[in-house]
C-alpha cells in the first residue's frame, strides 16, 4: 500500500476539529470520521480506494493542516495530491475570508455570544453536488438521528471499500453505485418507497448527464433553484440545502429547517418558533453571511449535546 503526505495551510484562524463536526453533524456519521484527533474519509478516484486522514498541528491563528492518503498503486497517480489537496481545501473552507463576517458578529450581542466559542469554524461543504443532493433527500422530514442513519447504510452497502488496520471504511456512494439498486433495495435499507424512487432517479441521471450537476458550480443562485426545482424530490428546503452544504452560498440559510428555526427562537429568546418568512427577515441583519450563522447554531446545538467542546 502506498502512502502519500502533505500538508495545507488555511488561512486563519482555523480549527479542523469544529470545522469537521458542522460537516458530519452526528457522531454516528460513518462516512466522514472524527476521532477527536484525526479526520478519515474514504474517496473514489479513477476506480480505486483512497483513505485519507487529516489532522491539525498549531493553534487557530497559525494552522497547519497534515494530509495523509493511502491506497494501492498512489505513486502512479502524479496528479492526486493536486486533486486532493484542491478539494480538501473546498471541503473545508480552507481558503475562506472572514474576516466580516467576524467584524459583522462584533456588533450584534447575540450573533457575537453565539460565534465567539467557535472562532476558526471555516464553512464545510461536501465533496459533490451529487452527494448534497442525495444527504438532502436522505434527511427531509425526518430526525437529523434518521437521516444520518439512512446515509451511513446507503454508503455501507453501496460505496466503495477500505480496510486499514482492521478497520473498514465506506466512500459516499458515486452516481454509478447508486445508479444499479432499485427503489425496493433502498426500502430495505429503511427509505421510503418515495425517497427510495427519488435517489435512484437522481442517481440514474447524474451518472448518464454528470456535467449538469457540475455545471451547478458556474451559474447563477435563480438559475440553480430553476434547475433543482425540476427534480423530483427536491422542494425549497432541499434546494438551499444543497447551495448552502454543495455549492457553499454562504448568503443562503435553509429557512424550513425546524431544528434551526428552533435555534434562532432560543438565539434570540423569542415567544414563537418563527416561520420562513419571519426567519427570513430576522437573518438579514447578517447578510451576505446567514448561511454561515446556520453552521454556528448547528455547533451551538451540539456542544450543548456535550459532543464538541
Amino acid at each position: 500500500m502506498d502512502e502519500i503526505y502533505f500538508t495545507i495551510k488555511p488561512r486563519p484562524p482555523f480549527r479542523l476539529d469544529l470545522t469537521v463536526w458542522a460537516l458530519r453533524r452526528l457522531p454516528h456519521n460513518t462516512v466522514d470520521r472524527w476521532d477527536g484527533e484525526k479526520y478519515s474519509r474514504v474517496f473514489a478516484f479513477n476506480g480505486r480506494s483512497v483513505l485519507v486522514n487529516l489532522s491539525q498541528s498549531g493553534p487557530a491563528d497559525s494552522p497547519v493542516i497534515r494530509c495523509t492518503a493511502r491506497g494501492k498503486r498512489l505513486r502512479a497517480e502524479t496528479e492526486l495530491k493536486s486533486r486532493l489537496s484542491s478539494l480538501l481545501k473546498k471541503m473545508f473552507g480552507i481558503d475562506k475570508d472572514l474576516s466580516e463576517f467576524y467584524r459583522i458578529s462584533r456588533r450584534d450581542r447575540n450573533l457575537r455570544s453565539l460565534v465567539e466559542p467557535f472562532i476558526g469554524l471555516k464553512p464545510p461543504r461536501f465533496p459533490s453536488v451529487f452527494e448534497a443532493l442525495v444527504n438532502a433527500v436522505a434527511c427531509q422530514q425526518v430526525s437529523l438521528n434518521v437521516g444520518i442513519t439512512l446515509l451511513n447504510r446507503l454508503a455501507e452497502v453501496y460505496g466503495a471499500a477500505f480496510s486499514f488496520r482492521r478497520a473498514s471504511f465506506h466512500a459516499f456512494p458515486s452516481p454509478h453505485d447508486l445508479s444499479r439498486p432499485t427503489h425496493e433495495d433502498l426500502r430495505r435499507l429503511g427509505f421510503s418507497h418515495r425517497k427510495g424512487r427519488y435517489i435512484v432517479d437522481i442517481s440514474v441521471a447524474a451518472d448518464k448527464k454528470g456535467e449538469d450537476l457540475q455545471r451547478l458550480e458556474s451559474i447563477t443562485e435563480s438559475e440553480v433553484v430553476d434547475y433543482l426545482s425540476r427534480i423530483k424530490g427536491v422542494g425549497r428546503w432541499s434546494s438551499e440545502y444543497v447551495l448552502l452544504r454543495g455549492l457553499g452560498h454562504l448568503n443562503v440559510f435553509p429557512g424550513d429547517d425546524i431544528g434551526a428555526q428552533k435555534n434562532i427562537q432560543q438565539l434570540l429568546n423569542l415567544e414563537e418558533k418563527p416561520d420562513y418568512e419571519r426567519l427570513k427577515a430576522i437573518i438579514d441583519r447578517w447578510e451576505p453571511y446567514s448561511g454561515f450563522v446556520y453552521f454556528h447554531l448547528l455547533l451551538g446545538k451540539l456542544r450543548a449535546k456535550g459532543y464538541i467542546s
